[in-house]
């Protein structure tokens, strides 16, 4: 009979401070989307995370060490890596721009609907007025890696002859403002349909496929002959 070691104190120990530290973001993120930065404090994170003040306190040492945390921990469930694992799997002879679009597209409406991104934007829009720290660290951990994610492969389908994009970080921004303008400001903002008028995901999606391809797709004969 095989025996399999239980595990050490300190593997125990880390498994049991990552379980906290995530009950700890999950609450903390709970309690800033609903009164705001200043509304909460480490006692109220213990609490509704259901551990001591002191553990708050060891892990991050204060309230806006959380809040950065929670910054960081809400954008870590957007997949950047499956941005590059099926831009790798479009690749080749055959590359398909719009389907490599279409794809991030999805990629990015699952994260905003999934992860409060409407709410969390909100929130960062109303706290920057006080505190500028908050916007520029949601841009520094969220907003810039996508942007430059999106941005290094167009750069790879430009190199590949999939699409002609001497300014791919230019590019990107672009077609996140297609889609974004749609998907995410109007309920940011809480835009009403009487007001206006939003069509359906797939139509925002395509339309901004061929906007973008119609300045930087390239036809095939031109994609042949950048491929010889």
């Amino acid at each position: 009979m095989t025996v399999v070691p239980a595990p050490s104190q300190p593997a125990r120990q880390g498994k049991g401070r990552s379980r906290s530290r995530l009950k700890i973001l999950a609450a903390a993120k709970a309690l800033f989307l609903q009164d705001g930065y200043d509304g909460v404090n480490l006692d109220r994170i213990a609490t509704q995370a259901e551990v001591a003040r002191q553990t708050v306190y060891n892990q991050f040492g204060s309230k806006e060490a959380v809040f950065r945390a929670v910054m960081e921990h809400h954008w870590s469930s957007l997949p950047l890596g499956d941005l590059l694992t099926r831009l790798e799997q479009s690749l080749g002879t055959d590359a398909d721009p719009a389907g490599f679009l279409r794809q991030f597209s999805e990629i990015l409406l699952t994260f905003i609907e999934d992860a409060d991104q409407v709410a969390f934007t909100r929130l960062v829009i109303a706290e920057s007025r006080r505190s500028p720290w908050v916007a520029e660290e949601f841009y520094r951990v969220g907003k810039e890696p996508l942007t430059k994610t999106l941005a290094g492969c167009l750069q790879r389908l430009h190199e590949t002859g999939g699409i002609d994009c001497p300014a791919p970080e230019l590019a990107a921004h672009q077609f996140l403002g297609l889609v974004q303008e749609f998907i995410i400001w109007p309920k940011v903002m809480a835009i009403g349909p009487d007001v206006m008028s939003i069509p359906p995901f797939d139509v925002v999606v395509e339309e901004g496929i061929a906007m973008f391809l119609s300045r930087y797709g390239v036809c095939d004969e031109a994609r042949a002959a950048r491929t010889v």
